[in-house]
């Protein structure tokens, strides 16, 4: 029973959500599903940090879902933050905390990457995914904007205006009134207005809407007869009427307004009505399927071995024009090294292992930049640019690997002493510099081997007095390592004792 679940957590602005799907020939069926209102982004001070109340919020949230998931593997969930760990500035010591009250490790994306995980589960839900659909999710700390067709996304962005942050900006007190709206409507075009027209261009047949706000609004508008389907521009206009009526937030008396969602219904509002007005819509589905199914698909995918990851890393290749061949032969290399540390690591789809080979393959990618100094570009292309399937702790660690894989050690210094990433560096650095005459001459004839804190090198017989530049290069890459206090031992057998 187990192996056919997956599970799928969501550490919205607003929401924390779990979601459990059972894997049936390659669909996913939703089993169970837990939310808890932490609203993150409420506890986010001026100067972008977390307050002690909202991280215990979210820290008792995450226990709570860590009994739930107690018996998965790790193989089997995927965690995600989004907007507000993004910004926080102690987003890291939340995290720690987080990390062991979930019992998993927990990923921040970026806001392309929320983008595109939204699209993937909302086109899932739909009953004709080959129609140009623009998807518009309105979160607790950003709003992403997508147009997608037959499950592929062309068009994907992220605004940084959501839910929590704009109720708790523009309606601070309660207040409801024609200036709060204006304001509001208005600061939300503004962030439009860059994207809009190139969204208008592209087009669309039709027009979802996706998680807590659309969900909200729909029920809303369609229990007090403002819309007989879906949101409408009329049916928004007459809810804007009943909301200004009111007055206040607490005098608010509606048919589907839920209480989790009472604090956050005015921000969310305002940030639809300025969508409905900047795209020109008069009518938006709404769609169950967003980000935590999107990751629960994208999970499916990396267990059939269908990751998105391998589709970027290739499409960068080619992208930076990467010398192929030579890439190829510094990841086998490198990978064939890793094997002889760990053998665990021989196989192809070890986590460790899949990050050597993708930071061998675009570790060259810089020298599109400049030559001089090109691991430093490609660290910065790896560290910064839009790379779906990957977080941004992936690529925080890709691009530090990719940063090692020549020049001083020292940069990467700051690396925990028990990190694994400290042999998948020896074996990146080893196999840059083994195949640095770019010649295809194949695996090298050494054996690599744990030594202390560090690893010894031992070449065949010979093999490095036909290689002085190579030999030259080993004896430098040993005063890298004793530097660190590490030690990289290179050793040559002798004649006899190959064949002692």
């Amino acid at each position: 029973m187990m192996q056919d679940l997956i599970a799928a957590i969501d550490l919205g602005s607003n929401s924390f959500r779990l979601q459990v799907g059972r894997i049936v020939n390659d669909q996913i069926y939703p089993l169970d599903g837990l939310k808890e209102a932490v609203r993150l982004a409420a506890g986010l001070s001026p100067d972008k940090k977390l307050d002690l109340a909202s991280q215990q919020r979210g820290v008792a949230a995450l226990q709570r879902f860590h009994e739930r998931l107690r018996d998965f593997p790790p193989t089997r969930v995927r965690a995600v933050a989004t907007n507000t760990l993004r910004v926080a500035k102690n987003a890291t010591d939340f995290l720690i905390r987080a990390e062991a009250a979930l019992g998993f490790p927990i990923e921040v994306i970026a806001g392309r990457e929320e983008a595109r995980l939204i699209y993937v589960g909302v086109a899932h839900t739909l009953p004709d995914p080959h129609k140009q659909q623009l998807v518009v999710d309105i979160g607790g700390g950003s709003t992403e904007f997508i147009i997608g067709k037959s499950f592929e996304p062309a068009l994907l962005e992220s605004r940084y205006m959501g839910c929590v942050g704009y109720s708790l900006r523009f309606f601070p007190d309660g207040q409801i009134d024609k200036r709060a709206f204006r304001e509001a409507e208005l600061a939300a075009r503004r962030e439009l207005q860059t994207i809009s027209q190139t969204y208008r261009d592209t087009g669309w047949e039709e027009a979802v809407g996706s998680s807590g706000t659309a969900k909200a609004l729909v029920e809303i508008l369609e229990q007090n007869g403002f819309s007989s389907g879906g949101i409408t521009r009329d049916g928004l206009e007459q809810l804007k009427a009943v909301l200004l009526r009111a007055g206040r937030l607490d005098a608010i008396d509606l048919a589907g307004l839920k209480g989790d969602r009472l604090p956050v219904i005015l921000g969310g509002f305002a940030i639809m009505s300025a969508v409905f007005k900047e795209f020109e819509l008069e009518h938006m589905l709404f769609s169950e399927g967003a980000l935590r199914l999107g990751v629960l698909y994208d999970l499916l995918g990396r267990y059939h071995h269908h990751d998105l990851r391998d589709a970027t890393i290739s499409a960068f290749v080619r992208r930076y024009g990467v010398d192929l061949r030579q890439a190829q032969q510094v990841a086998d290399t490198a990978c064939h090294l890793l094997g002889q540390l760990e053998p665990a690591m021989t196989d192809p789809e070890h986590p460790d292992r899949r990050f050597l080979r993708w930071a061998a393959l675009v570790h060259e990618i810089g020298i599109s930049v400049a030559h001089s100094s090109y691991h430093k570009h490609s660290a910065y292309i790896v560290a910064n640019a839009d790379m779906p399937g990957f977080s941004r702790m992936d690529q925080v660690r890709l691009a530090r690997l990719v940063l090692a894989h020549r020049g001083k050690l020292e940069r990467v210094a700051s690396i925990d002493a028990g990190s694994s990433d400290w042999m998948l560096i020896a074996c990146l650095r080893l196999a840059v510099v083994i195949h640095r005459a770019r010649d295809a001459r194949g695996l090298p004839p050494i054996t690599m081997k744990r030594e202390g804190r560090g690893f010894s090198v031992t070449a065949a017989p010979g093999w490095l007095q036909k290689l002085p530049l190579t030999a030259a290069a080993l004896n430098e890459e040993q005063r890298q390592w004793m530097g660190l206090g590490r030690g990289l031992y290179v050793r040559a057998l002798s004649v006899r004792g190959a064949t002692a």
